[in-house]
């Protein structure tokens, strides 16, 4: 649908009137609004409905981008503004080359903190837009990612990891491929942005060896970050960032928590802190104890500041005939299930539990102990929010 032509044309004034026009339409009804826009516009009005939509589907993960051109598959890739903002801040005062620039959501954030910055893509339609977006304030050029062209840089790869609207998992299926970056970079201060479910134990044999860096934002894991030797912070191998909350946690602190039964509290940590393996250290740091050494339920009796937990009212052995008769005594309507450790299906589990009472509760469903030792166990809870 895009290309070079058609962008000079959304960038062109006359592009800009047809897209303001386009922006007042409510575009619900796509069968309606598209013949009454393609009858206006005639060949352009795929390009300008689909630049109007990915415009409005922007605008809960990026700030001020409203003018902006994407592809659907560079803006599903594009990194959050308070994600990019933050690796910005770690990268202050340095010189760095973004060399998968794509529509520039990184550049943005880089050229307010760093000393110098400059872009490259392969892709011509995705750095047109890049230089729309940024407003011609950013460089930017046609390069290779395999292909250095800076030197002395911090360089930043964001692979794509999707093809045709599938997502990739291996990491060597990366384009480009993360094993052949780290080859290309090595000696080189690199940071490279990744999914977050990827295989960290794989990492070395690809190559990597310094920091990972999970980072959340509104409740959601949004990446992995690996930052390279040089640019990791001493003893540092896994950090935990959590946007929302300012909070950020590694594996260089204590993580001497114990584990005992359920006090007032359950917490359920942030993805992030799950992903990178720091339970023990974030409830070493809040004064919480596991349930299990396993499993990454916490407990306590005080919630950490601003942390959502499931206050404990009745604890039972779990089986769906005594969760139901313990539900029916709180007059439960409205469920929300937690489960760690135990095969239960959440939906289907609520749908024969049949509650038909007036109240909101949670449940946290998870196992405790191990071999002939563990049971499932079921906490009837209250949300502290």
């Amino acid at each position: 649908m895009f290309d070079l032509e058609t962008v000079g044309y959304l960038t062109s004034e006359q592009g800009g009137a047809a897209l303001a026009d386009i922006a007042a339409l409510p575009l619900t009804d796509r069968v309606a609004d598209i013949s009454a826009v393609r009858a206006r516009y005639g060949l352009r009005a795929p390009a300008l409905v689909e630049t109007t939509l990915l415009r409005r589907k922007a605008a809960a993960k990026l700030v001020d981008a409203g003018g902006w051109l994407f592809t659907d598959e560079a803006l599903q890739q594009a990194t959050a503004t308070a994600v990019a903002e933050h690796r910005a801040q770690r990268l202050s005062g340095r010189d760095v080359h973004d060399a998968t620039c794509s529509i520039g959501t990184e550049l943005g954030a880089l050229r307010v903190t760093a000393a110098s910055v400059v872009g490259s893509d392969l892709d011509p339609v995705r750095l047109k837009m890049a230089q729309h977006n940024l407003a011609g304030t950013v460089a930017v050029c046609r390069a290779d990612a395999l292909a250095p062209i800076t030197r002395d840089t911090v360089v930043i790869a964001d692979p794509a990891r999707r093809s045709g609207g599938r997502r990739r998992f291996d990491p060597r299926d990366y384009t480009p491929a993360l094993d052949d970056v780290l080859a290309v970079y090595r000696g080189r201060d690199l940071v490279v942005k990744c999914a977050p479910g990827i295989d960290f134990g794989a990492l070395g044999a690809l190559g990597f060896h310094g920091e990972i860096e999970l980072t959340s934002l509104q409740g959601s894991v949004r990446e992995a970050c690996l930052w390279s030797g040089g640019l990791a912070h001493a003893g540092v191998a896994r950090r935990a960032t959590l946007l929302d909350r300012g909070e950020q946690l590694t594996d260089a602190e204590p993580d001497d928590c114990g584990v005992g039964p359920a006090g007032r509290w359950i917490v359920d940590p942030d993805g992030a802190v799950v992903r990178a393996g720091l339970v023990r250290h974030y409830a070493a740091r809040h004064g919480l104890w596991q349930l299990d050494p396993d499993i990454a339920y916490l407990s306590g009796d005080q919630l950490p500041p601003g942390v959502r937990g499931f206050e404990v009212l009745d604890q039972l052995a779990f089986s769906e005939k005594r969760l139901r008769q313990a539900l029916l005594g709180f007059d439960v309507g409205v469920l929300e299930i937690l489960v760690r450790g135990v095969d239960v299906d959440p939906d289907a589990l609520r749908r024969r539990l049949k509650l038909t009472g007036t109240q909101g509760c949670s449940v946290v469903i998870t196992r405790i102990g191990t071999g002939s030792a563990a049971r499932a166990c079921a906490f009837v809870c209250r949300a502290s929010r």
